[in-house]
């Protein structure tokens, strides 16, 4: 997975890791009511994904399956923001998402427990 994943890409994305395996009329009938596309603009996001190998399609009906997982993709975009925006630097960024965040104790808590088993 080399390429990024757009805005527009991501929300076809979601909803097939949210539902698996569909057909690309069940995601624009979807997406029409989460989003507000129409079929063309599903379809020419669908193609994009497809293109990127994001998703594969399959006959009969175009079923449509994630070939990467949300996981994947969470973990390529974030290391993708740490490079761009803090030069590769943990620190740079946990202090920037800390900086105006008030934490609650459990979040402060799950937190420190995920920092101590690395």
């Amino acid at each position: 997975m080399k390429d990024k994943l757009f805005e527009s890409e991501a929300k076809i994305m979601e909803i097939l890791w949210r539902q698996g395996p569909l057909s690309a009329k069940q995601i624009s009938l979807i997406a029409a009511d989460t989003v507000g596309w129409n079929k063309n603009t599903t379809y020419t996001v669908i193609k994009k994904l497809e293109a990127k190998g994001f998703l594969r399609r399959d006959d009969p009906g175009f079923l449509c399956t994630p070939l990467v997982s949300r996981k994947e993709v969470q973990k390529k975009e974030a290391s993708s923001l740490l490079d761009r925006l803090f030069g590769g630097s943990r620190k740079a960024l946990f202090s920037a998402l800390l900086e105006d965040e008030s934490l609650s104790a459990e979040e402060l808590a799950e937190l420190k427990e995920l920092i101590e088993k690395r």
